[in-house]
C-alpha cells in the first residue's frame, strides 16, 4: 500500500515539475506529457543536484530539484531538434 502512495505523490509532483517547467520554457502539451516530463527531470534534476552536492530530502527540495530538471530536459529537447 506504502508503495501505490508513492507512487501518486511521484505522480503528482512530476505533474506539478512538468507545468511549471512547461510554462517557464513555453512548451505546449497534454497532461500526460507534462507529468512525463516532471518525472524524467526529477531524475536528472536529482542527479544534477547530487552531483554538485545537494540533495532533496523534503517536498520543496523534490518541487525544486524536478523544476531544475525538467528545465535541463526541455533545453536538451529544444537543441536536438533544432540539430
Amino acid at each position: 500500500m506504502e508503495f501505490l502512495i508513492n507512487l501518486v505523490i511521484s505522480l503528482v509532483i512530476g505533474g506539478v515539475c512538468g507545468a511549471v517547467a512547461g510554462s517557464i520554457m513555453n512548451v505546449q502539451g497534454s497532461l500526460l506529457f507534462k507529468i512525463i516530463l516532471g518525472l524524467v527531470g526529477g531524475v536528472v534534476g536529482g542527479a544534477v543536484l547530487a552531483i554538485i552536492g545537494f540533495r532533496a530530502t523534503n517536498i520543496i527540495g523534490s518541487l525544486i530539484s524536478g523544476i531544475v530538471g525538467s528545465v535541463i530536459v526541455i533545453v536538451i529537447v529544444k537543441l536536438v531538434k533544432k540539430a
